[in-house]
């Protein structure tokens, strides 16, 4: 399947791994490239350039496909390095970076004058074209439904990806609520040139976190997730645990003098003891509503394979149909 994405990218297929925190590794990155897709190295996770110049380097010993890095710019006390980690990544040689967070205006000459493509994350119409008036090769449209940070306008991709599609002329991916052959052929239909999937990733046999992170995902509904920091405006939909009923809790008792110090043990620092020591209670994580849609744990070769057949099949055969009728 060819689209804008797959041209501007290198790629087979039409399917993108997003950034993600403590998961993004070189083995994840590399297994989604070597699928056929656009796998991402998740650089804050590395946090330092010499680690992330480490990174890098694994995963070109274990792809010869093209893969990108996360640089997410976030609002801190104590930022990273992050022109070190510019650095990093255009004398690594990787030729895709996707960002998030804050307008990464400061850093696109430099990926520029480097031949780097930037692919921005956004919640919204607005904050797309502001990635393509400061010169984004492509966004990542994030509906409400997904995991992580959404937004604070709670708009789904049902309306979303369509108004994206009416005002960008840059190519754009669906992310949040994609699992299969039938997000994929849906994102096509509203507009999108592909889809950029992170949970789904994370229920990977290749995807180097906790299996008890794995059988939390395949478990859990649609119903399983809460949106947690929304009166911070930093709203972000993680998985429902112990902790983070505990953290919601705090929350209606605090109501409008709530700080960020009144839930920082349950956000703060969290994610090695989930990802990589697997205690599922230990704060809260990033997970999207697409966790109902995912029942098992394949390979990412199968996964990729699979959305792929079953795009095809709607195609040709469901929506053929009804043109044949």
């Amino acid at each position: 399947m060819k689209t804008r994405i797959t041209e501007m990218f290198g790629i087979k297929h039409p399917i993108i791994q997003g950034g993600m925190h403590y998961v993004g590794f070189a083995e994840m990155a590399a297994a989604v490239s070597n699928a056929g897709g656009l796998g991402i190295i998740t650089g804050l996770t590395q946090g330092t350039p010499e680690k992330l110049a480490n990174e890098i380097a694994r995963c070109k010993d274990m792809t010869d496909k093209p893969f990108g890095v996360n640089l997410t710019f976030l609002p801190t006390v104590n930022a990273p390095d992050y022109p070190g980690l510019v650095r990093t990544i255009i004398e690594g040689g990787v030729k895709i970076v996707e960002t998030a967070g804050n307008n990464p205006a400061q850093v696109m000459p430099f990926f520029k004058d480097a031949g780097v493509k930037v692919i921005h994350k956004c919640t919204s119409v607005r904050h797309s074209l502001k990635a393509q008036s400061i010169g984004c090769d492509a966004v990542s449209v994030d509906g409400f439904e997904c995991g992580g940070h959404p937004g604070e306008d709670d708009i789904p991709n049902m309306i979303l990806l369509p108004r994206a599609a009416d005002e960008l002329e840059i190519p754009f991916v669906a992310s949040g609520g994609m699992a299969d052959g039938r997000s994929l052929v849906a994102s096509l239909a509203m507009g999108a040139d592909g889809m950029n999937m992170g949970t789904r990733f994370i229920a990977t046999k290749e995807a180097p976190v906790h299996e008890n992170v794995k059988k939390a995902i395949v478990a859990a509904s649609e119903l399983d997730t809460r949106l947690v920091m929304r009166p911070l405006r930093n709203t972000e939909r993680v998985m429902t645990n112990d902790a983070v009923e505990e953290l919601l809790k705090i929350e209606k008792e605090k109501g409008d003098d709530l700080k960020f110090e009144d839930i920082i043990e349950q956000v703060a620092g969290v994610y090695p003891r989930i990802m990589t020591e697997g205690d599922m209670d230990a704060g809260a994580w990033s997970c999207g509503m697409v966790a109902g849609l995912i029942n098992d744990i394949p390979t990412c070769q199968e996964l990729i394979d699979n959305i792929m057949s079953q795009a095809e099949e709607i195609i040709t055969q469901r929506l053929a149909g009804f043109q044949n009728a």
